[in-house]
């Protein structure tokens, strides 16, 4: 499959293109960075700046994508041109190019408000928190892309251990990689279209976990 990965130079889209690679896909990876990131035959760049205009974005996607990963972050700056309208407009654009799966990084909670409330690790983040809460519903509401979104908890950069659970009533912790593995898997399981789940490090395989989704 020819995979577009918004955000490819972050630390979960770093590891998720180095699965799909691994995986035989063709991968076109954005950045603003000016060196190539990976050194494969299979791998392709594009300076997508996605706060530019929807039509700028549209023109510059190719029209034989297969499906797309939003992964992108602000990093806590400019949240809503990033995390917010960024995202929502790479949902528009691949719906005009007829790119129908849809795959989006999100946060644990990010649709059910009422759990921020006196949620320290939430209280932090809130602005990004708000900006995720509605570039998801607009994912789920307003699109017509076949989606998934998956809302790891906190990230940490520890070594993976292919174990994950779903949808727990904590927040908890996530290795990176764990999460790269998670949405790599979600890709080709089809029981996962038009869900959203939360995950955090557990006991069960990430493939078999997925397939309970």
């Amino acid at each position: 499959m020819k995979i577009l990965v918004v955000g490819a130079s972050g630390r979960v889209g770093t590891d998720l293109v180095k699965q799909l690679l691994a995986d035989e896909h063709q991968v076109v990876g954005t950045t603003r960075q000016k060196e190539k990131l990976f050194k494969d035959k299979h791998y392709s760049q594009l300076d997508l700046d996605i706060t530019a205009s929807k039509e700028s974005i549209v023109k510059q996607l190719d029209q034989d994508i297969d499906a797309v990963y939003f992964v992108a972050g602000s990093g806590g700056k400019n949240v809503l041109d990033v995390d917010l309208h960024g995202a929502v407009k790479t949902m528009q654009a691949a719906q005009e190019k007829g790119i129908k799966r849809y795959i989006m990084l999100s946060s644990v909670f990010s649709l059910e408000t009422e759990k921020w409330v006196n949620n320290p690790s939430i209280a932090d983040l809130k602005e990004y928190y708000i900006a995720k809460h509605y570039a998801d519903h607009w994912l789920v509401s307003n699109s017509t892309l076949d989606y998934t979104i998956v809302q790891p908890g906190a990230l940490k950069e520890r070594a993976g251990t292919g174990k994950i659970t779903i949808n727990d009533t904590s927040s908890g912790e996530n290795a990176i990689e764990d999460v790269a593995t998670a949405l790599a898997a979600v890709l080709t399981a089809d029981n996962t279209i038009g869900k959203v789940f939360n995950l955090h490090n557990g006991d069960i395989a990430i493939g078999e976990a997925i397939a309970t989704v």
